[in-house]
């Protein structure tokens, strides 16, 4: 039997919610069961009171905001104890068509992806901006090539994930999941595919950032943290081979003049250049420290894993003793 849990993390969402529970399929070819799981994350409008009152099959509840980021963390946690085979994540606000769940969960369950994010088209948005839309291209690229993973639309929030990739993935961001996912994803090596899927009109602006530049600066930031994190070796290489190709040159400059009998007074570059050189090496020597303890990040993730496959077959007995 194939279960797909549908989870809606939400933050006041009440006004909106009945319409997404309304839309999500209850029936799609290759799935037996689907269920809905509403994350309450801190809101003060009667979410989750709404979301059992439309016929949300699981409402969790936190006494206070955590982010969007912890609550798809948190449904993803609660989706595999409900022993689900698919997730779908979706958002509260109605921004993505329900009836598209149809589409975003076939590759996982033809077996051709792990992770399946859904893309908006963001070029034919009659809301979104030229600025916006040039910026959602350019950003898409570069997430693509930090995770090698090809995505047109990267921080689409409408996703699908297998069992397996669901077990797999781990969010320490407090900002948003998105793009952290992503770089696991390319760095675990699991199949990532992108369909195309409809939006519904705008109802409200985002509650995740106040302003494009902010948005921008977390998502940069969030990025080169994440980056830094599952290919520290190479972050360090790189910084340490610039530093010292940028040292060398005042270096060869001071060496040239030495040899021309003209040394004194260019003192300054031989210090410059090895001030930089050295710090170079100490980039790579951190780079080398943060491999190994790469490593032990790696162990503890595996196992995480092990403790959630544990929970789950914990949840089966249970349930079917």
């Amino acid at each position: 039997m194939v279960k797909l849990v549908v989870q809606i993390p939400c933050h006041n969402e009440a006004e909106t919610l009945p319409e997404v529970l309304a839309a999500i399929p209850r029936q799609i070819e290759g799935v037996d069961l689907i269920e809905t799981l509403v994350i309450d994350d801190g809101s003060t409008d009667g979410t989750a009171e709404v979301a059992r009152a439309h016929g949300a099959d699981h409402v969790v509840t936190s006494r206070k905001n955590r982010g969007l980021a912890r609550s798809f963390r948190l449904g993803l946690d609660t989706a595999l104890q409900l022993d689900a085979d698919v997730i779908v994540n979706t958002d509260g606000d109605n921004q993505y068509v329900g009836a598209d769940i149809a589409a975003l969960v076939r590759p996982i369950l033809e077996g051709q992806a792990d992770v399946v994010v859904g893309d908006r088209q963001t070029a034919s948005i009659e809301s979104f901006s030229v600025l916006k839309r040039f910026l959602q291209r350019w950003g898409s690229s570069v997430v693509s090539r930090f995770s090698e993973v090809e995505i047109p639309d990267a921080v689409s929030g409408f996703r699908a994930y297998s069992r397996e990739a669901a077990l797999d993935t781990n969010v320490v961001s407090s900002f948003s999941y998105t793009i952290e996912t992503l770089i696991q994803a390319g760095r675990k090596h699991h199949k990532v595919v992108s369909v195309p899927v409809r939006v519904n009109p705008v109802t409200r602006p985002s509650r995740l950032f106040r302003s494009i530049p902010q948005f921008m600066t977390r998502s940069v930031g969030t990025l080169l943290r994440i980056y830094n994190m599952y290919q520290p070796l190479k972050v360090y290489l790189y910084l340490g081979g610039l530093l010292i190709l940028v040292g060398a040159a005042p270096i060869v400059r001071f060496l040239v003049y030495y040899l021309m009998g003209q040394g004194d007074g260019k003192l300054q570059s031989l210090l410059l250049g090895s001030v930089l050189v050295i710090l170079g090496a100490v980039a790579l020597m951190f780079g080398l420290l943060a491999d190994l303890m790469n490593f032990n990040r790696q162990l503890a993730e595996m196992t995480l894993e092990r403790l959630r496959r544990l929970e789950s077959d914990l949840g089966k007995r249970r349930d079917h003793p």
